[in-house]
């Protein structure tokens, strides 16, 4: 499956993707005997320059994927095509020259900094490690200008994460993020430790940044508003699987997969006179575990349109629309 439009350049292409982590027992002899099935056969591609937003439910499978991808975990089983190159199979020593391409902006950034570490030593230690800049008079040359280009003051490379607030900290796991010029950046929930007010700053620095520096992002995010006004396209996530993909204001203006209906109705709305009258159907039941996950669709024992096919064999992502791909046989 590829979700490109004939024109676009991919920079990743993630292929029957599994992500299993095994259960196992015993203290001395240890066996395995079972397996959570965090992220389950996913196809997926992102464009070069684009954002492509990742959103669904907590524990569906989203920070997972984004690991993957990263390679802080080896896939159990597919394909990570980083610019043409596999990178699923790869040795940590092959790995260390696409670690200068591919970054990260973790969630929290209380515990993504190091507190015994000035910030000027936090965002100079990677240029240190990929032989970057190696004269120590350019480099916080170099520190300074990227506080500044991610709005804070220069003087803030004398201070520790301590002194600084939760958005500042953030700013600086930004800047830690552009110290090697990568091409390509998972922001991992990257907002939403953040107050509301501070979140719309990071976001339009996000965006800023993106065009500056022909970035390409991977968002992952549970915050559906935030997604909207960052995204170009959107994958929606179910239980390891990605259900709907779509270019963003046809995510959010004609869902087709009920589960991304579900998501987007659970949305509170602003207004309490129109709150108040609308109707909302919550889903039925839970979320089942990804340890024993159901036959065929995953969303079957909760979907309000499911037929006994549904339990047979799991549907496969199919474009319904022009570049609109939703994985559900009753949808058409």
């Amino acid at each position: 499956m590829t979700a490109l439009d004939a024109g676009a350049t991919p920079l990743v292409e993630v292929r029957g993707l599994k992500m299993h982590f095994p259960i196992t027992e015993g203290i001395v002899a240890r066996r395995k005997i079972g397996e959570v099935k965090a992220v389950d056969g996913v196809d997926l591609t992102i464009r070069r320059g684009e954002t492509l937003g990742l959103v669904g439910e907590s524990g569906c499978g989203k920070t997972t994927m984004g690991r993957c991808i990263l390679r802080l975990e080896k896939p159990t089983e597919g394909a990570i095509l980083y610019d043409g190159i596999d990178i699923a199979g790869l040795d940590r020593r092959s790995l260390v020259a696409l670690r200068r391409r591919i970054q990260v902006i973790f969630q929290d950034p209380y515990s993504s900094l190091n507190p015994r570490q000035k910030v000027g030593s936090i965002l100079s230690e990677p240029m240190k490690v990929h032989g970057i800049e190696p004269d120590a008079t350019k480099r916080a040359e170099r520190v300074r200008e990227l506080l500044t280009t991610c709005g804070l003051n220069p003087n803030f490379a004398d201070r520790y994460p301590h002194e600084m607030s939760g958005g500042q900290r953030q700013r600086v796991g930004i800047a830690r993020a552009l110290a090697v010029d990568p091409e390509f950046i998972v922001c991992d929930e990257a907002v939403s430790a953040l107050d509301v007010s501070i979140q719309a700053q990071i976001i339009n620095l996000l965006e800023d940044l993106r065009e500056k520096f022909n970035l390409t992002y991977l968002f992952i995010a549970h915050d559906l508003s935030v997604v909207r006004h960052l995204c170009q396209r959107v994958a929606v996530m179910y239980l390891g699987h990605v259900v709907e993909l779509a270019e963003c204001d046809e995510v959010f203006d004609n869902p087709l997969h009920p589960y991304t209906k579900a998501l987007l109705a659970a949305v509170p709305v602003p207004d309490p006179t129109v709150e108040a009258d609308r109707s909302f159907q919550p889903l039925p039941g839970e979320v089942p575990s990804p340890i024993n996950p159901p036959a065929g669709c995953v969303f079957h024992p909760r979907c309000p349109i499911a037929v006994a096919e549904c339990q047979l064999a799991p549907p496969e992502l199919r474009e319904l629309r022009p570049g609109h791909w939703v994985a559900c046989t009753q949808v058409n």
